[in-house]
């Protein structure tokens, strides 16, 4: 997450749902992974985020059903050859991350627990961290992620009780940034060594990009995670940006990028959730905000033809789908798609009703990343 205050994009106002019970995970078989093999140029791994989650309403909670169909677009309709497999709930994290194995894709497993405690938060790394090993014995391509932005999700590191209040207080400046720097530089060594403990394969960790205001021990993993959400004008620009994480001699994963589908949108530098007045009932799209499906489709096509001539070692665009967003193609007051990064857009069949049943349709980012991902992977 990006912004000239260290704080940003709220990834945080779709992802913090309490954990739940949801589907047990199924062992992982290999037989189509077998058939499947690609030579690559450019990108190691080319994939997508698909966040689980508990859902605002249970119409919008992760589905297992849901779940098999997307991966199987994912991989046959989007072209990518990776999942980021984040959020909470351990059994929908590890049923996701085994229906992706299943289907020959790379996993990136990444659990992103808030609010709840940091010990807590440990066990479940380790939970997560237990079961990708079995996926990675079991002959899976696999990475395993101990988290995403601490500063954010893990209590006792910024004053907070909730990753709301954590915002807030980082926004008034009520934060001691030397103290709270050493409360997560301690948390990420333990979720390291946690991780380490459990899981044989590559480890890694998402970061934000700020550098200066989450600091991160790249000794401790052996893939550097960035958050990535920056705008430049020039596509140099973004080379020269990026090569400052390659400084640790390890492979370089972006770990989100994108943007939303607005006009102006890129330019927000992960900023673009804001223009939703929360405050309001339904929320509505504040100011007069242009929808522009092709604003974001330039933007992510963009950022992967420069992850491609860098040659990083994988990108996952953010996000897969929002479904709490919806789209409302008639209202554009309520259009809280407009607020979303996902590639796919929400549509319920009955707009006012937030139980109503729902589907997404792909946005011009969609295609226009199938279109990519298709053209760089070659089947031998």
């Amino acid at each position: 997450m990006e912004n000239t205050d260290g704080i940003s994009r709220a990834r945080f106002l779709a992802g913090t749902a309490a954990v739940a019970a949801a589907f047990a995970a199924p062992p992982a078989g290999r037989a189509e992974a077998a058939g499947r093999r690609t030579r690559r140029t450019g990108l190691g791994h080319r994939g997508v985020v698909y966040t689980v989650g508990a859902g605002e309403t249970p119409g919008t909670a992760w589905s297992a059903t849901r779940m098999r169909a997307d991966v199987r677009v994912i991989r046959d309709v989007l072209h990518a050859d990776t999942l980021d497999v984040t959020g909470d709930g351990v059994d929908r994290l590890t049923a996701t991350a085994a229906e992706a194995a299943e289907r020959g894709l790379h996993v990136w497993l990444q659990p992103t627990f808030g609010d709840i405690p940091a010990r807590d938060i440990l066990e479940t790394v380790a939970e997560c961290g237990r079961f990708a090993e079995r996926l990675r014995r079991q002959g899976a391509s696999v990475d395993f992620s101990v988290g995403c932005e601490f500063w954010l999700f893990v209590p006792g590191i910024v004053p907070g009780a909730t990753v709301l209040e954590r915002v807030a207080n980082l926004q008034n400046g009520g934060v001691d940034m030397t103290a709270m720097r050493r409360r997560l530089a301690a948390f990420t060594a333990r979720a390291a060594a946690t991780g380490r403990s459990v899981f044989h394969g590559r480890l890694g960790y998402a970061a934000a990009q700020d550098e200066e205001f989450e600091p991160v021990d790249w000794d401790l993993f052996d893939v550097v995670g960035i958050d990535y959400y920056s705008w430049f004008p020039r596509r140099p620009e973004y080379v020269r940006d990026l090569r400052r994480y390659l400084r640790w001699g390890k492979p370089l994963a972006i770990t989100e990028f994108g943007t939303c589908a607005f006009v102006g949108a890129p330019r927000t530098a992960g900023m673009g959730w804001d223009i939703v007045d929360r405050t309001k009932e339904p929320n509505e799209i504040k100011g007069d905000v242009v929808r522009s499906e092709r604003t974001q489709a330039a933007c992510l096509t963009d950022l992967v033809d420069v992850f491609e001539s860098m040659g990083l070692y994988a990108a996952m665009a953010f996000e897969f789908v929002t479904p709490d967003a919806p789209h409302r193609p008639d209202d554009p007051r309520h259009d809280l798609d407009l607020a979303s990064y996902a590639i796919t857009k929400p549509l319920r069949d009955r707009p006012d009703d937030p139980a109503s049943p729902w589907h997404w349709e792909p946005k011009e980012a969609f295609h226009a990343l199938a279109a990519r991902y298709g053209a760089c992977r070659e089947t031998v």
